[in-house]
C-alpha cells in the first residue's frame, strides 16, 4: 500500500510541473544528446508505454455515449483533420516558402491524432468527459489512415513519403497499445487498470521525457542560439498552437454546442499528439521537418493551460 501512496505521489507531483516535463525532455535531449541517441531502437516501445498508460482509462461504453450524438465526433473530425491542417499548410507555405521540409512538419503536426492529456484538461475545465474519451480512441485508432492521408493529401508532391511505414509505426505505437489496453479494462471490468495504473501512469510520464529525449538527440545539431531560423519556427508554433486553440473555440460556439461539449471539442482540437508527430518525423522525413513537432511539444501544454484560462473561463468560475 506504501508504494502505491508514493507512486500517486509521484504522479500527482508530475501531473503539477506537467508544463515543465517536455520543455525538460528537450533540453535533456540537446545537452546529453550522445546519451539520448543510443534510446532512440527503443522509442517505439516507450511509446507504446506512453499510449497503453492512457488506453487503460478508456471503456468501449464512452463510444456508445458519443454514438448517441454523431454530430459533435463529425464536427471534431471536419475541424481538426480538415479544416484545420489545411489552414495550416496554407499559412505555413506563406511563412516558410520553398522550404518544403518545414511545411511538412507544420501539416504532419496538426495531421496527428489528438493528445490523450486533453482528457486532464477536460476534467479541469469541467467538460463533457465522455465524449473526450471517444474522440481519444476514435482518433487514435482512425490515426493510421487519418495521418499518412493528410500528409499525402498536402505536401505528398513534395517530399518522398513512405506511406506503409508511417502507417506500421503508428499502429504500433498507438493502435495496437490502444485496443489492448481499452481490452484489458473491459474484460477485468476495471480491476487490471485499478491494480496497473498507479504505477504506470507515473511511469508513463518518465517514458515521455526518455521518448522527447531520445528524438530531440536526432536533431540536437540545430539548437543552438545563432540558428534565426529555429527562432522563427518557435514562433510560429506558438502562433500556431493560439490558431488551434482559437478556431476551435469559435467553431464550436458556431456549431451552438452546449458548454460541455464545447469545452471538450476545444482540447481535441487544440491539443495534438506531438511526441507521435515528434517520432513520426524523426523516422520518415527530412530532419529538418521534426523542428515543427520538437518545437510544438516544448509549448503546447502551456499554451493549452492559458488558453483554457481565456477563452473558458477559470476552473471556479466553470463551477458556479
Amino acid at each position: 500500500m506504501k508504494v502505491a501512496e508514493t507512486a500517486n505521489k509521484v504522479n500527482q507531483f508530475l501531473e503539477r510541473i506537467m508544463p515543465l516535463l517536455t520543455p525538460l525532455g528537450v533540453v535533456l535531449g540537446v545537452v546529453l544528446h550522445s546519451v539520448f541517441l543510443e534510446l532512440r531502437p527503443f522509442v517505439t516501445l516507450l511509446f507504446a508505454i506512453i499510449t497503453l498508460a492512457g488506453a487503460l482509462k478508456l471503456r468501449i461504453r464512452e463510444l456508445g455515449k458519443a454514438a448517441s450524438s454523431p454530430f459533435p465526433p463529425l464536427f471534431f473530425f471536419l475541424t481538426a483533420h480538415i479544416l484545420m491542417p489545411f489552414v495550416i499548410f496554407l499559412l505555413s507555405s506563406l511563412i516558410f516558402r520553398n522550404d518544403h521540409d518545414t511545411v511538412s512538419g507544420y501539416v504532419l503536426l496538426y495531421s496527428a491524432p489528438t493528445a490523450v492529456t486533453g482528457f486532464i484538461w477536460v476534467s479541469i475545465f469541467r467538460g463533457d468527459p465522455a465524449l473526450s474519451l471517444a474522440l481519444i480512441l476514435l482518433d487514435t485508432i482512425l490515426a493510421p489512415l487519418v495521418v499518412p492521408g493528410t500528409v499525402r493529401l498536402l505536401v505528398g508532391s513534395h517530399i518522398t513519403l513512405d506511406m506503409t511505414g508511417m502507417a506500421l509505426s503508428l499502429i504500433y505505437m498507438v493502435v495496437i497499445p490502444t485496443i489492448l489496453g481499452v481490452a484489458l479494462n473491459e474484460l477485468s471490468k476495471g480491476k487490471i487498470p485499478a491494480i496497473v495504473s498507479p504505477y504506470l501512469t507515473p511511469f508513463s510520464k518518465i517514458c515521455m521525457i526518455l521518448v522527447i529525449s531520445a528524438n530531440v538527440s536526432a536533431v540536437a545539431s540545430q539548437f543552438h542560439p545563432n540558428n534565426i531560423r529555429l527562432w522563427i519556427i518557435a514562433v510560429v508554433c506558438i502562433g500556431f498552437s493560439v490558431l488551434s486553440f482559437t478556431g476551435a473555440k469559435f467553431a464550436c460556439m458556431a456549431a451552438k454546442l452546449d458548454r460541455e461539449k464545447q469545452t471538450s471539442l476545444f482540447f481535441a482540437s487544440g491539443l495534438r499528439n506531438t511526441n507521435a508527430a515528434m517520432t513520426l518525423a524523426i523516422q520518415f522525413f527530412p530532419g529538418s521537418a521534426a523542428l515543427p513537432a520538437v518545437l510544438g511539444v516544448m509549448f503546447q501544454q502551456t499554451i493549452a493551460a492559458f488558453m483554457g484560462r481565456l477563452l473558458l473561463g477559470k476552473r471556479e468560475d466553470r463551477e458556479q
